[in-house]
């Protein structure tokens, strides 16, 4: 692919060489984790020469800035919501909480972006249709570039996440010790926030981190559809040219990403739990 249909044997044994491929496939395994290990090298691109690692690192600010304000309005969607279910159980609003986010599982990411862009970009125009503005043009211009592609991958999160936690904030409320406490006359507010949010936030905060592989992945195809030249656009462009150690590198700094964060929640875990803790 590099050197063309026309390559001379020689010419294809030589750049072989040059790239490593003449050695057995063990040692080329052992020669990439040494790199990675002790220098950060995840081997040069095929197309452009340029190290895998820059490419990626310099497109990351824009792709973890979409996963971070995902993140923040998945809370934002689902704790409200859930503690509105599980505070009118079985009545209307926790009818209707349990049916309508569930309708986002059944769509496509690139759709729901899609559909965000005709009604919020096209039709009201409070959002850009597509690209990341410049920090200089508007303080929170970059903000608003993000935040419908943000709010994409935050509406096919937020549905399990709800229902996990609405099953838990049922579960603490009819634990015993929310009894005593009722009988002790705390105010029902101050039982719900302090007590028994806290209480079912672990489980839910677990599901998260599971479901971050989901979150990171559909950052990468919603930065396709609005044109945000993040780490997504460079996977599929890598993939269109077959440049194999940039798909590479981002398939092992996403994994990378995925076990800092789940870190992370199980440090965050021990902070909301004492037990935990103790235990360990």
């Amino acid at each position: 692919m590099i050197l063309g249909d026309r390559a001379t044997p020689a010419a294809i044994a030589e750049l072989r060489g040059t790239l490593g491929l003449d050695a057995p496939l063990w040692r080329q395994y052992l020669d990439f984790l040494g790199g990675v290990f002790t220098r950060g090298d995840t081997g040069d691109s095929l197309v452009t020469g340029v190290p895998t690692a820059e490419l990626v690192l310099s497109r990351a600010p824009v792709s973890l800035g979409i996963i971070g304000l995902a993140l923040l309005l998945v809370l934002v969607i689902a704790v409200p919501l859930a503690l509105a279910a599980a505070h009118r159980r079985d009545g209307w609003i926790d009818q209707l909480v349990r049916i309508v986010p569930t309708i986002t599982l059944g769509m496509p990411l690139f759709w729901v972006g899609l559909l965000l862009i005709i009604v919020f970009a096209v039709h009201l125009g409070w959002f850009p249709v597509g690209g990341v503005g410049a920090a200089g043009s508007a303080p929170l211009e970059p903000l608003r570039s993000l935040f419908l592609p943000a709010l994409a991958v935050a509406l096919g999160m937020a549905p399990p996440l709800i229902r996990s936690l609405r099953a838990q904030l049922l579960e603490v409320t009819e634990a015993e010790f929310v009894t005593t406490l009722r009988a002790a006359r705390v105010p029902e507010r101050t039982i719900r926030w302090k007590h028994v949010l806290r209480g079912a936030a672990l489980p839910t905060l677990n599901l998260l981190s599971v479901n971050l592989a989901y979150l990171i992945g559909g950052t990468l195809v919603v930065e396709k559809v609005f044109g945000i030249n993040g780490i997504g656009t460079l996977l599929f462009q890598s993939i269109s040219s077959r440049d194999f150690p940039v798909v590479q590198a981002v398939a092992l700094y996403c994994a990378a990403l995925v076990v800092i964060v789940t870190l992370a929640a199980q440090l965050l875990s021990a902070l909301i739990d004492p037990r935990l803790r103790r235990t360990r």
